[in-house]
């Protein structure tokens, strides 16, 4: 799979530590999954999490997302949740989608990520797909700096987009792409000019070569593109 923005000795790094990196990708995978018990249960030890990041710009924008969290209802918190990510393709968390697609190229770069991770040791839960937000962050947590955030890196155009995405509908969520997108090597002007190129005009559309990955569209089959 070829990088969305490749880095070099050279390229401008983040200016987030490796140990608050590791934090944020962390809590920030855990509140990106869905809402459900499980999670409103290890809210108390997320925010604990959250309090230990150093930095302090992600650390609040971090803080500011767990407030909403605990002055709304859990019901409105899990209805903003689906109506945010299952109902609308343009704030979907599958990464490969903004840049590729439904084609033969997002199998391709599917599939790659899955080897990736089990080159690491990770599996994936059943029906669960290898560029699906959380689960990126999840190994950028593991294993760290390197491997383990590569996938982020390569997909920092699809992050970006995201995070413009929840930021135009106003949505809570936007702060946790931020802190994301805070952790990550900065856009480069070929990373402005694609984003742009893609925001206008979407994906792909060559709908073939993704039979084995037939679950990544949602069973409600979202009408909203990204055009």
């Amino acid at each position: 799979m070829s990088p969305q923005s490749p880095t070099s000795p050279m390229s401008p790094m983040s200016t987030v530590g490796p140990d608050d990196r590791r934090r944020l990708f962390e809590v920030a995978g855990l509140l990106l999954t869905y809402p459900d018990d499980e999670l409103h249960e290890a809210l108390p030890a997320v925010a604990a999490a959250a309090r230990e990041i150093g930095h302090a710009g992600v650390r609040e924008r971090v803080a500011g997302f767990l407030e909403w969290c605990a002055a709304t209802g859990r019901e409105q918190v899990e209805q903003h949740y689906v109506a945010t990510f299952d109902l609308r393709r343009r704030s979907g968390l599958y990464l490969t989608y903004y840049l590729h697609g439904d084609t033969r190229k997002r199998g391709v770069a599917l599939l790659t990520l899955k080897s990736r991770y089990r080159a690491h040791g990770l599996r994936l839960a059943p029906g669960e797909l290898p560029d699906l937000l959380p689960v990126v962050l999840e190994f950028a947590a593991t294993v760290g700096p390197g491997d383990g955030e590569a996938p982020l890196r390569q997909h920092r155009r699809g992050v970006e987009l995201l995070r413009a995405a929840l930021a135009d509908v106003g949505s809570p969520y936007a702060a946790l792409l931020e802190a994301v997108s805070m952790a990550l090597p900065p856009l480069t002007d070929g990373d402005r000019a694609a984003i742009a190129a893609l925001a206008v005009d979407g994906p792909p559309v060559e709908a073939v070569g993704l039979a084995p990955y037939s679950s990544c569209t949602p069973t409600h089959a979202p009408e909203e593109s990204l055009r």
